[in-house]
């Protein structure tokens, strides 16, 4: 599957268009795997406002965000339309205090 210019332009604008963007299995009311559940969690706790992109639902974001973001896993956490991270870096920077601050610069910018 190569990430074909329309595919990555879909992307770039899911990313643009939502300052906190998670690409996951299932959606933020029902997460289909735990991986995507943290992300949500955190997220959630933080209070964060944002989009998601349920990959389950469309095959060709499932491989295109793979080769997008040089990440091999889902989920995928993009803020400010910078590629953060999968749970385990989301979860260590929620332990750190630095993903709130991320989250709070890309809210209110």
């Amino acid at each position: 599957m190569n990430l074909t210019p329309q595919l990555k332009d879909r992307i770039d604008s899911l990313i643009s268009e939502n300052k906190i963007m998670v690409f996951m299995k299932g959606n933020k009311l029902m997460p289909q795997c735990g991986f995507s559940n943290n992300v949500i969690q955190i997220l959630n706790a933080l209070g964060a406002s944002y989009e998601t992109c349920d990959v389950l639902e469309d095959q060709e974001i499932r491989q295109g965000i793979k080769e997008y973001s040089e990440w091999p896993t889902i989920p995928q956490l993009y803020i400010n339309g910078e590629f953060i991270g999968g749970s385990d870096v989301v979860i260590e920077l929620y332990q750190n205090g630095e993903l709130q601050q991320m989250v709070e610069v890309a809210l209110a910018s």
